[in-house]
């Protein structure tokens, strides 16, 4: 069965990538938990979606100019008073959770990634015991490089609805076989047999991201794909039990 990633630890339930979010996570009966990853100034690695604490936060400001301290201080935007986490701290709520990660490499607000920073996410994840338990994913060709260079962990590709237009199926999935990327993941609503038995015909993977309504839940484990990342993990959840249930009718 389909398995289901909770997108930032359940953004629509909990809000964008909180605390609460990624522990309520890491108990619930799924396979995965998503999750961004951007540098401080001073060295950390902070959770958070965007480059910026813009729209996201009671701050503003690039994270990567920004001590740990200095982001740690922020408020999440309904999240419940809570505050920015760390990915040691992530680390540390799953060491004993069933639910495996799911890690984006984000790049910086010019939209290029951050130099020399794979490295230091494989060796956080490394040394504290949740490598082999972590599949890596981007949306930038730059990114998947470092990855490669960096650990032997899946990754997978996220393809842009543009990128995916102009390109077309053929020549993504000649690109990611071209740099050992063995998965790719397309938006909900670009999704459709055709496309995925192309890429699966082709060797490689199937999954989607932002899948949050039960239309497009449905959609997708009607399909069949291998992964999707949801805002609301609960829903999708109950989706599934329901989709089970009927198939041992």
């Amino acid at each position: 069965m389909t398995r289901i990633a909770s997108h930032r630890g359940g953004t629509l339930e909990y809000g964008d990538s909180t605390p609460q979010g990624f522990a309520a996570t890491a108990n619930m009966p799924l396979e995965e938990v998503e999750f961004d990853v951007h540098p401080t100034a001073d060295g950390a690695i902070i959770v958070h979606h965007d480059a910026t604490l813009d729209g996201t936060t009671d701050r503003s400001g690039a994270i990567a100019a920004m001590s740990e301290a200095e982001v740690r201080a922020a408020v999440i935007n309904y999240g419940a008073g809570a505050h920015p986490i760390s990915l040691t701290e992530l680390c540390a709520i799953y060491a004993d959770s069933a639910v495996d990660f799911r890690c984006e490499i984000k790049p910086g607000v010019d939209g290029r990634p951050y130099e020399n920073f794979v490295p230091r996410v494989v060796e956080t994840l490394a040394r504290h015991g949740m490598l082999e338990r972590t599949t890596f994913s981007s949306f930038l060709v730059e990114s998947q490089n470092a990855l490669s260079a960096a650990t032997s962990r899946p990754r997978l590709w996220l393809v842009s609805p543009p990128v995916l237009r102009q390109l077309g199926p053929a020549a993504v999935i000649e690109l990611a076989k071209s740099r050992g990327i063995p998965e790719i993941g397309v938006h909900v609503d670009t999704a459709d047999s055709v496309l995925m038995a192309e890429v699966e015909a082709a060797g490689l993977d199937f999954g989607c991201w932002a899948a949050h309504s039960a239309r497009q839940i449905e959609k997708l484990l009607a399909l069949g794909v291998k992964v999707f990342t949801t805002d609301r993990p609960s829903l999708a959840i109950a989706i599934r039990n329901r989709f089970r249930a009927e198939a041992e009718l």
